[in-house]
């Protein structure tokens, strides 16, 4: 069965994001836990956590099917000592906020290179940062995002997720979330079954499927391989309709969270009665 919701408002407490995802007829949500263009974060409440696990209960959300997103600060492969450091931390504060509250995944973008390494060097850097912050938690298991490659972001290859989790060293731990949007932007094409089917294989070949923990579910305002991340509302871009039509009838994409991440919440909800009109479920 297919899991699709979108990524909500936890405004005004993170015990609102199940109950926003239910206004939209959600099966699935993504969140933030703390204000994400923010450092610091006040600590979360027993009441935040005890109103967001009975509102996530109450609403049918187990958290098999519940994506956070940490910090866009967070930079895992700074090659700053001062920068990096901070990002650790921040990092590791994330994961133990979605441990106070349950969950199970912990979706984050892997870092960039502010051109002052190599981009192997980033990447040892960003498995180093995995291994240190895995060996002080427990449970959640740390979502790798791939990326559009603008700037100096890595994640953008295939390869760079596979390097990551290569040298993770705890691999029951760690996962990918498919961004269709980056992953056009970044010169995989998924607009014909044809090419759809070459760039999932080419996934499972070098990554594995096994991995795969979800999805971002978006179409792009920019054209293939430009390196550029900007969404747009399902249909309304580059992408079309179509490759939704294939991820919706896909079997190796069942029971993990999808969401949207689109540019118009005001049409989250009809853009998931739209993607489960594509599948029987």
């Amino acid at each position: 069965m297919k899991r699709v919701g979108a990524h909500v408002s936890s405004s005004g407490g993170v015990e609102n994001s199940p109950l926003n995802a239910e206004k939209i007829h959600a099966k699935a949500f993504a969140f933030f836990t703390k204000n994400q263009k923010q450092w610091n974060a006040k600590p979360l409440s027993s009441k935040n956590i005890d109103d967001f696990l009975r509102n996530c209960e109450d609403n049918g959300f187990i958290p098999d099917y519940i994506l956070p997103h940490d910090s866009y600060l967070i930079n895992l492969g700074n090659p700053e000592k001062d920068g990096l450091i901070r990002s650790r931390d921040a990092f590791i504060d994330e994961i133990n906020r979605c441990s106070q509250l349950g969950l199970k995944y912990l979706n984050f973008h892997p870092g960039n290179h502010k051109k002052m390494i190599s981009e192997d060097e980033c990447l040892d850097l960003i498995s180093e940062s995995l291994n240190l912050a895995l060996d002080v938690t427990k449970g959640v298991t740390l979502v790798i995002e791939n990326t559009a490659g603008q700037g100096t972001s890595l994640g953008y290859r295939f390869e760079h997720l596979a390097h990551i989790i290569n040298k993770t060293e705890d691999k029951s731990r760690i996962g990918v979330c498919i961004d269709t949007c980056h992953t056009f932007a970044s010169g995989y094409d998924l607009r014909t079954f044809e090419t759809y089917s070459e760039t999932m294989n080419k996934f499972e070949r070098i990554v594995g499927f096994k991995y795969l923990k979800g999805m971002h579910l978006n179409d792009s305002k920019v054209k293939l391989g430009s390196h550029v991340d900007r969404h747009h509302s399902l249909g309304q871009g580059e992408l079309g309709l179509d490759p939704f039509k294939f991820i919706m009838s896909d079997p190796r994409i069942d029971e993990i969270p999808m969401i949207l991440e689109t540019i118009d919440s005001s049409i989250w909800e009809k853009e998931i009665e739209l993607l489960y009109s594509y599948k029987e479920v």
